[in-house]
């Protein structure tokens, strides 16, 4: 596998800024909102970046527009549990290119629908992440360039406009909580935030069943697991990318697991006092309030990265049932 080289903080944060550029007109400066009753509910304000608002309801079209929209080949091929591939397939009907998606073989339906009607292939391959990544890079050697969902400087910086808006949005906050699969979103943001914002904490949330973010901080070096599991299908990667580890370490204050079923509480919640649709991983922040994980550390003024609202009917269906 390639070696990705760290940029310096400096070098990542003004590629920040340049993806603010790139990616304009393209990706959606999402609304950043207090929700009052969620605020009541936890004693503290409660805001919520709504990247569920994206065109493609997933932040992932930061990350994949800045970095498709750098690509000089006329195809480009990802490996994804869904929603990267569903930016990489948008970015690249956008920008003139050929599209192929590796997804898993157990892809959610709308997910793979939604990359098919970009116009982009979709191959079904394994289970794992680690399995479509060889897969992808596999089909790449004859058809393209590979788009690394999070392993990439320009992917990260991307992701990290996310956190250049919200401390554009918001003129003081303690601490932003952000969903961890590979890692892209959260170290991007803690480029953004900690730049601009150097009193705030970023932290992690994270499947109990597919933790990898928490247990490398601690062992200071990346774990890997070989099989996980959760409902939060965009959670799942092996292990987290070693540029984002490289990043975080350092920069973010920590990470909480949460199990399924706090996550669907936490779908629940959303839906109900504040008429979001958020998909498990979209809803893993408020997860973590609602277990009580980390309340001592996260301050008096939250924001929850809501990062997507790609969930499938028949989940959602569930949670309405029982809501």
């Amino acid at each position: 596998m390639d070696q990705p080289v760290q940029p310096n903080l400096n070098d990542l944060f003004n590629r920040v800024i340049a993806a603010k550029e790139t990616i304009k007109g393209e990706a959606s400066r999402t609304p950043l909102v207090e929700a009052p009753s969620l605020s009541k509910m936890f004693g503290r304000h409660v805001y919520l970046k709504l990247e569920c608002y994206q065109p493609i309801r997933v932040f992932k079209i930061r990350g994949a527009f800045n970095k498709v929209s750098q690509v000089s080949a006329r195809g480009v091929v990802a490996a994804s549990s869904g929603n990267h591939g569903i930016a990489v397939a948008y970015s690249a009907r956008r920008l003139g290119k050929k599209c192929v998606v590796v997804l898993p073989e157990t892809a959610v339906p709308e997910k793979a629908s939604a990359i098919t009607e970009l116009e982009a292939e979709v191959v079904k391959f394994g289970r794992f992440s680690n399995e479509r990544e060889a897969k992808a890079r596999e089909l790449a050697k004859n058809f393209g360039e590979f788009v690394h969902p999070y392993d990439d400087p320009e992917v990260i910086a991307g992701q990290g406009t996310c956190g250049l808006e919200i401390s554009e949005q918001l003129d003081e906050f303690d601490s932003v909580v952000v969903p961890v699969g590979g890692g892209g979103l959260i170290s991007g943001i803690s480029v953004a935030v900690r730049a601009l914002k150097p009193t705030a904490k970023v932290f992690g949330v994270e499947p109990s069943g597919a933790s990898k973010l928490g247990p490398s901080l601690k062992k200071g070096g990346r774990v890997f697991v070989e099989s996980p599991k959760s409902i939060a299908d965009g959670l799942l990667p092996n292990s987290v990318g070693e540029l984002p580890f490289m990043l975080c370490r350092g920069r973010v204050a920590g990470a909480f697991e949460v199990s399924d079923g706090e996550i669907i509480e936490a779908m629940k919640l959303l839906l109900h006092h504040a008429h979001v649709v958020a998909e498990p991983s979209g809803a893993a922040p408020l997860a973590a309030l609602l277990a009580g994980r980390g309340l001592e550390m996260l301050g008096q003024r939250v924001v929850l990265v809501i990062s997507g609202g790609n969930v499938s009917l028949s989940l959602l269906r569930k949670v309405l049932d029982e809501g």
